[in-house]
C-alpha cells in the first residue's frame, strides 16, 4: 500500500469528484435506495463546501441522454458549470483531467453513477496515473447489488480505498475544538446524516434541561 493513502483526509490534502449524478443515471440504479443515494450525494457535496474542498462537477451527454445534473446538487454549487463527456471513463475527458490537475491535490474523493462503470473506471485510471483515490460508496449506485458489491471489490484490489460521506465530514472536522465548522458541521448532520442527525438534534435539544 502506498504510504500517502495511510495519511488521513483533510481539507487541504483532497478534492472531490461527483460524476453523473443526472436523471437518467438515477433510473437505472436498483443496488440501493435512489433517495438515500441522493441524500447522500447533497450531503457529500455539502461536506465539501463547508471545508473549501476543491469539488469538480461532471456529466455525461446531458443534452443527449442523460439529463442535466439534479438541481439539488447543482443547488450546492450553483455558480459551477458541470464538465461534460461523451467518455464513460472521466479520466478519458482532458477537461476534466486538466481541472484535477488544477488542484494540485494527489488524494481524489469520488462518487459516481453507476459504480461499476463511472466510480470504478475513473478511480482505476486515477490510480494507475498516481492519486490516492476513496471512492463514496453511498453516495454511489450501481445497475443492481452484486454489480455494486463487485465493483467495490474490484477498486479495493487495485488499492481505492471505500468510504462514506458521514466519514468524509467526521475526518475532515476530525476535532469538535474546530469551532470555525463545527455549527456548519452540526447543522448537516441534522440535515442529511439520518439517526445521526436525529442525535444531534436530540442532544442539542436536552442540553440545559433534567
Amino acid at each position: 500500500m502506498n504510504k500517502s493513502s495511510l495519511e488521513l483526509l483533510t481539507p487541504d490534502n483532497c478534492t472531490v469528484i461527483l460524476i453523473d449524478h443526472q436523471p437518467q443515471m438515477f433510473f437505472g440504479v436498483e443496488s440501493g435506495s435512489r433517495a438515500t443515494i441522493m441524500n447522500n450525494v447533497i450531503g457529500l457535496a455539502k461536506a465539501a463546501k463547508i471545508f473549501n474542498v476543491p469539488t469538480i462537477l461532471t456529466t455525461v451527454a446531458a443534452k443527449t441522454f442523460s439529463g442535466p445534473l439534479i438541481p439539488e446538487l447543482q443547488a450546492v454549487f450553483p455558480e459551477q458549470k458541470p464538465i461534460d463527456r461523451t467518455s464513460m471513463n472521466s479520466w478519458e475527458d482532458k477537461n476534466l483531467v486538466a481541472a484535477v490537475e488544477k488542484t494540485k491535490r494527489k488524494k481524489l474523493v469520488i462518487a459516481a453513477l453507476w459504480t461499476e462503470v463511472c466510480l470504478a473506471f475513473p478511480a482505476i485510471s486515477a490510480i494507475q496515473a498516481g492519486y490516492d483515490v476513496y471512492a463514496v460508496t453511498d453516495a454511489s449506485g450501481a445497475t443492481t447489488a452484486e454489480a455494486h458489491h463487485m465493483a467495490i471489490h474490484r477498486m479495493a484490489q487495485v488499492g481505492v480505498v471505500p468510504i462514506t460521506w458521514l466519514q468524509f465530514l467526521c475526518e475532515l472536522q476530525r476535532d469538535w475544538a474546530r469551532q470555525s465548522t463545527y455549527q456548519a458541521v452540526m447543522e448537516l448532520a441534522k440535515e442529511h446524516g439520518g439517526a445521526y442527525g436525529i442525535g444531534v438534534f436530540y442532544a442539542q435539544s436536552m442540553i440545559g434541561h433534567e
